[in-house]
């Protein structure tokens, strides 16, 4: 009499889960933001006092180093970037997970700020180039339109290492000192990099299926499957021409700046407000496992909504939690502590889902060559930040959060003057944009010409109209 109402084949577009054998290179990424916020960001909660204590010098100059380090790595950005379009993200990953244990080991058995200046420039350099650019490009390919969830998935790995890298290294280090607690950790991403160049693939028609696991039917008609040169058409000055590059370098590295600038410095911030060392890093274990819904809420979220209305939502979300913590009311700060781990992976998000949203897959590796040395300067920022404040205030923690708020609340203004899809093409390809699809082939140039798949029926002359507006038969 009843009978179950059967679901509706949509070709897998729709779904959140079903990823096939993309989750593999979900999960790899998941790992290389574990140990690159672990080795760069929130473990400077547990490695800079320690490192500092063996070399008698002050916090606030190790911080400094930090923040040297990040724009010295921008180099390694700029080159690794294009190394990454040669030889492809599988094998670049893998090279710069060893490269980064190798610089780690230097970190923790530094015996003068110089050499650790060292160290921590190979570190950041190699295993943030291994999570953003390689991951990025792994991401816009295998994930262009459901960047926002995955991302949400990957973006996980920086709430994990908030919860389980400090209490992790602090037992390593309370048990073998500096010098030999960072061994395990060595290890494990020299492993994680091996791992990766055996088994990883730099896209998914590699492993046999389609970009985002979907049907073939759905991708033949609703992605660009134009044959472009591997740039998309792109150059560097064509890409630094465009106010929409800009625009994504420095939108996502501000909100990096407000979260990393937070994050790696939240266990000091929890002890200047009384906490005792243990229950500040137990208060961050929690919260940041309570971040890891957040992760897949803003993920969930950007897919839903749109990378642009969530980055814009996400940075009223952070301005007010940093206004609360501000206060010192008790509170107050407990809620803040609260959305800030909501927020953890949010921006992190970003970084590699608006660049995907305004270009597209179509020379990614390219884009994110250009885009990502910016982003990683701006971010580099918020060490030095965090240094001037707890030099000029006395070691107060809560003034930097005072000047990330403001980078925040300025962050929004300059979002809204993003066009989010602009040259995206299988955006255009799936809303049926025939002549913004032509104006990109115009204005870019560089491949075949496109090919617009026709998602709706039409007479002959139609077909034809929408064959000559790209240049190429419709198929």
């Amino acid at each position: 009499m009843f009978k179950k109402k059967e679901k509706v084949n949509d070709g897998n577009k729709s779904s959140v889960v079903n990823f096939g054998a993309g989750w593999f290179p979900i999960i790899y990424c998941m790992l290389m933001f574990w140990f690159y916020v672990g080795m760069c960001n929130d473990g400077s909660n547990v490695t800079v006092p320690a490192v500092a204590a063996a070399l008698r010098v002050e916090n606030s100059t190790l911080l400094t180093m930090n923040s040297i380090a990040g724009l010295v790595g921008v180099v390694f950005f700029i080159i690794l970037g294009q190394v990454n379009r040669k030889i492809g993200a599988r094998w670049l990953s893998g090279i710069l997970c060893i490269a980064a244990g190798l610089g780690y080991y230097g970190v923790g058995n530094a015996t003068s700020v110089a050499m650790y200046l060292v160290c921590m420039c190979i570190v950041t350099g190699s295993i943030m180039s291994a999570g953003y650019i390689c991951g990025g490009a792994l991401v816009a390919q295998w994930f262009p339109k459901k960047k926002g969830i995955v991302m949400g998935y990957t973006t996980m790995g920086h709430n994990l290492a908030s919860a389980l890298y400090v209490p992790i290294a602090t037992a390593l280090i309370g048990t073998f000192y500096i010098t030999g607690g960072v061994l395990p950790i060595v290890i494990g991403v020299m492993v994680l990099g091996v791992v990766g160049m055996i088994f990883l693939r730099d896209t998914p028609q590699a492993r046999g299926i389609n970009p985002d696991n979907v049907s073939d039917e759905v991708f033949n008609t609703e992605y660009d499957n134009a044959d472009d040169d591997e740039d998309g058409g792109w150059t560097v000055k064509k890409l630094l021409s465009k106010k929409e590059l800009w625009l994504a370098a420095i939108t996502t590295g501000l909100f990096q700046i407000c979260s990393v600038g937070v994050m790696s410095q939240l266990v000091l911030r929890n002890e200047e407000l009384g906490f005792s060392a243990n229950t500040a890093i137990m208060i961050m274990t929690i919260l940041a496992l309570v971040g890891v819904g957040g992760s897949f809420l803003i993920g969930v979220l950007d897919d839903k909504l749109g990378t642009k209305k969530t980055m814009i939502g996400f940075g009223m979300w952070y301005a007010c939690a940093l206004i609360l913590n501000f206060t010192n009311f008790m509170p107050c700060v407990m809620i803040s502590l609260v959305m800030i781990a909501i927020g953890i992976g949010g921006s992190a998000n970003f970084t590699t889902s608006l660049p995907t949203a305004i270009f597209g897959r179509q020379g990614f590796s390219k884009v994110n060559s250009v885009i990502f040395p910016i982003q990683g300067a701006v971010t580099a920022m918020q060490f030095l930040i965090n240094a001037i404040v707890q030099n000029a205030t006395g070691g107060q923690i809560r003034y930097a959060y005072l000047v990330f708020m403001a980078v925040a609340i300025a962050n929004i203004i300059l979002v809204t003057r993003i066009d989010d899809h602009k040259y995206n093409r299988d955006y255009h390809v799936q809303k049926g944009n025939v002549d913004r699809l032509a104006e990109i082939e115009a204005e870019i140039g560089g491949g075949e010409a496109l090919q617009y798949a026709k998602t709706t029926e039409a007479d002959s002359a139609d077909a034809a109209l929408a064959a000559d507006a790209v240049g190429n038969g419709v198929q």
